[in-house]
């Protein structure tokens, strides 16, 4: 097996031939999150890259880590599995336990530090091919399955394959709050996970507010307030920088699904 000293070396090499080829933009203009952007040296031709540009910054090995990880200093994969795994040791339980439904799985960077706390069984759901291929090509050994899939629509084909894997834990990091995993689609993930399983997620902090009354936030709200899920840890914390270098502020929570949630509760934007 390759141990974790291994793949962060490898993680770290991939990385570190982008350090004089990507360039955070010098702006006076603050962004919304979701409109940041970089610049890109390729072929000696330098060009503008939307942060939320996926497909384009997974199909590059070692990009999104020196891009989210080592200019901008996100630590959310491994602040979400501190809690989830310090919350099941309060608990009595333990990671080997769990089978994770890595939703927005992206390139592994969440499954990789979930593997490292000691969760062995895990499934990567993401809407792109291009995260699966990236995945498929840096950590090929995180998850036992991967899907891409879009689920909004959730055909009863990937339905099966989901639900054939048993999940008992759903993990969601760095991907709700801004579109790329809508309401509807943490909804029915969120269906495959039994009664007594557990939720890990991050959110920008704000989203939480009660002047943010659609879309997911809304869904937390209700959960919570209808005791359908029950909280177990909640933090607030410095997610990454944005590009001027100023703190973005995220809440991740661990909380114990208490019951299915009702179609009543979900609020698309």
């Amino acid at each position: 097996m390759t141990s974790h000293r291994s793949m962060s070396g490898a993680r770290n090499a991939r990385s570190q031939q982008w350090e004089s080829r990507v360039r955070l933009p010098s702006t006076a203009k603050p962004l919304e999150q979701d409109e940041e952007w970089c610049e890109l040296e390729e072929q000696g031709e330098w060009h503008r890259l939307r942060f939320h540009s996926y497909a384009e910054i997974f199909s590059q090995p070692g990009l999104y880590e020196h891009l989210f990880y080592g200019l901008l200093k996100c630590c959310s994969p491994e602040r979400v599995g501190s809690m989830l795994e310090t919350c099941l040791q309060e608990s009595g339980g333990s990671p080997g336990e769990h089978r994770v439904f890595d939703l927005g799985a992206g390139n592994g960077m969440l499954g990789e530090e979930l593997k490292r706390r000691g969760f062995t069984s895990m499934l990567g759901v993401d809407l792109l091919p291009e995260a699966k291929a990236a995945t498929e090509r840096d950590r090929p050994r995180v998850y036992d399955d991967y899907v891409v899939a879009d689920l909004v629509r959730f055909d009863a084909e990937t339905r099966a394959r989901i639900e054939a894997f048993k999940p008992t834990c759903l993990c969601c990091v760095a991907a709700l709050g801004f579109g790329d995993i809508p309401p509807r689609a943490w909804f029915n993930a969120m269906s495959t996970i039994p009664a007594g399983g557990l939720l890990a997620f991050n959110i920008r902090a704000d989203f939480l507010d009660a002047r943010y009354a659609f879309g997911f936030s809304e869904l937390v709200r209700r959960m919570t307030g209808e005791n359908v899920i029950r909280i177990e840890a909640m933090q607030r914390y410095k997610h990454r920088l944005s590009v001027r270098g100023e703190p973005l502020w995220y809440t991740a929570i661990v909380a114990t699904k208490l019951e299915d949630v009702p179609q009543s509760m979900l609020v698309d934007p």
